[in-house]
This record gives structure tokens, sequence and C-alpha cells, in this order.
């Protein structure tokens, strides 16, 4: 069985269709839902999934951010794989086969899903896919992996691993801080092409240049100075 894990914060307009579109794809799967106390109705339409056979909606009495989030529905999975699926529909659900075959074939522990190898995207933002790359070589250094994505929603990876760290980022150093412990536990990590249909801040988006800024240092507070700790 595969765990979905979702994060969600004021996604009251995108939520229900996600779940649904996670619900279509043709895999043995729990979805575990946490709403990070979000203001814009999103727990009231969650409300509707709680009788539903195999999703779980959890509950954050206050915002904490996306690291949070993860790491309470980590504790409830059930699964041998977990996908991360982010609330917003930028991410294609029914690219999960694709996403697990590498774990399936016994090729890898983990799976990034990149947003650039190719796959078809919506064009956006110069900037954005500047501080993606930059953000990601950066991290490369430090990890020695040659991952084209490090910021991607997507991330795959067997169950087990989730027994041999613990994850510490509250909101989006999440993202470096997993790479990193992965990359610490000699993990093989594949990569595979998906789609991206990203938007824009009228939209809904809610990642900006300050959490770019961020992302430098829980790259190097998880890289360079939890090694200077040991």
């Amino acid at each position: 069985m595969i765990s979905i894990v979702i994060p969600v914060y004021n996604e009251a307009h995108t939520i229900e269709e996600l779940i649904r579109r996670v619900q279509s794809v043709d895999l043995a799967k729990e979805i575990i839902v946490v709403d990070d106390c979000s203001t814009d109705g999103t727990s009231e339409v969650l409300q509707k999934f709680k009788a539903e056979e195999g999703i779980t909606v959890l509950l954050h009495q206050h915002n904490q951010g996306k690291g949070a989030a993860l790491r309470t529905g980590f504790t409830q999975v059930k699964g041998e794989i977990v996908i991360i699926q982010d609330a917003d529909l930028e991410y294609n659900p029914q690219e999960y086969t694709k996403l697990v075959r590498p774990l399936l074939e016994g090729k890898a522990d983990v799976v990034y899903g990149s947003r650039f190898l190719g796959g078809p995207h919506r064009v956006l933002f110069f900037w954005h896919y500047l501080g993606n790359k930059l953000l990601t070589l950066l991290s490369n250094m430090f990890t020695n992996l040659n991952l084209t994505d490090m910021e991607t929603c997507y991330k795959v990876f067997r169950t087990s691993l989730l027994k041999k760290f613990t994850i510490e980022s509250n909101r989006f150093g999440i993202e470096p801080e997993l790479t990193a412990k992965l990359a610490q536990l000699k993990c093989r990590i594949y990569e595979v092409d998906v789609s991206y249909s990203g938007r824009d801040y009228a939209e809904g988006k809610k990642i900006n240049w300050k959490d770019g800024i961020a992302a430098v240092y829980w790259i190097l507070k998880y890289n360079l100075w939890s090694r200077l700790k040991e």
C-alpha cells in the first residue's frame, strides 16, 4: 500500500478537487490530510471526507508550517511507500505510477519528481526558476548529489526510512532537510520527470523571495552545521 500525505493550508478552493484526483489513481493507497490551522474554510471542506474510507483528516490547532504538517502526517502512515502531495493542483497525481516504479523495481529507496527534466509545465516566473536552480546547486554541493530539483513537492520514499531520522523543520525548511538527511543515509535516489502546472500569486501561490533566503540557511544548517556538531 502507498500512503499519500497532504499538508494543506488555506486551500479551500483546491483541496476537494485534489483529493478526488488522488482517489482516482488506480493504486492501493491511503490518504492522510493534515490541515495546518487554515483560516479560509479548508477545515470545513475537509469535514465531508472524514467519514470516507481510506482517508484520515488531521487538524492542527495553530499554524506551524509544512514541515510540522508532514511530521504529523508521517506518524499515521501505514503503507510501505510514502508520497508527499501538495494541495494546490500544481502536481498531477496521475503520475504516481511513474514515481513509485523505481522503488517497486528495487532500483531506488527515494524518488524525486523533477519539474526540470523536460516534462510539460506552465511557463511562469524566471526568477523562481533561477532561484530553484541555485538552491538545488547549493544543496548538491553539500550532499554530493546531482539532483535537478531539490525543492520539488514530489518526494517519494520507503516508509522504513522514517525510523532513521527525525524531522526538525516546521516550515519550508523541510525540503533541504529531507534531502540532506536522505543523502546522509546513502539512499539510492532516482529522479523522474513530472509535469508542473504552476500558479501565480493571484491564484494563491505562497512561496516568495524570503523563503528562498531562508532555504539557504536550512541547507547550511542540515548539511554543514549538523556535520560540525558530530
